[in-house]
């Protein structure tokens, strides 16, 4: 049985050995993280420029609606920081509202993705077409499958709270679900001044 909050001096997903150990090493999870989306970059920053003749960054990006995902996500970090602080107010039902909202906005964004993909596929940019599609695309579906993992992360960590409440295990488990979707938020922004506007100039 996971033991209820018992020291409010300390944050609640700090109470716990096991989740100071889990915390410990997600953050050497992201470490492997960052190397992986530095490749994916670096292979982009290579090829960005090998069209073979196909659609041009400039040809098929829609900064528009670039713009839109990228308010829809950097939102849902602003929401994701609200469940953490429901969190360590003891306040499940508080904690899985912001957990909901964030999810819509991850939601929003993952539509907007998809309808970016098919939009590239009508304008002839294929991850065959050319090694700047692939690793345009590479690079693009990479980050939203993470995102996509983290939205039914959440979800499934949304029942955990309300099936056991908030003990320092749980809160360990979601504290290190927010650590993720800023990580991603911060990829993203990352991918939106290097390839969006930089492919642009």
């Amino acid at each position: 049985m996971e033991s209820k909050i018992t020291n409010y001096s300390v944050p609640t997903e700090y109470q716990s050995e096991l989740g100071k150990m889990n915390i410990l090493g997600f953050w050497i999870f992201i470490a492997a993280e960052i190397i992986l989306f530095a490749t994916l970059f670096a292979l982009y920053g290579v090829y960005h420029n090998r069209t073979a003749e196909g659609p041009t960054g400039p040809e098929v990006f829609v900064i528009r609606d670039v713009m839109i995902q990228t308010i829809l996500l950097l939102t849902s970090s602003f929401t994701c920081g609200y469940v953490i602080t429901s969190l360590r107010k003891g306040k499940v039902k508080s904690a899985n509202i912001w957990i909901g909202i964030t999810l819509l906005f991850g939601l929003g964004f993952l539509v907007m993705e998809i309808n970016e993909f098919i939009h590239y596929a009508h304008a002839g940019l294929t991850i065959q077409t050319s090694a700047f599609g692939s690793s345009l695309l590479t690079l693009l579906g990479t980050h939203g499958a993470h995102v996509t993992f983290g939205v039914v992360w959440a979800i499934l960590l949304a029942i955990q709270l309300v099936q056991r409440g908030i003990t320092p295990i749980t809160a360990s488990k979601v504290h290190i679900w927010s650590i993720y979707w800023h990580f991603l938020d911060v990829v993203w922004i990352f991918i939106f001044t290097f390839v969006y506007l930089g492919g642009l100039m």
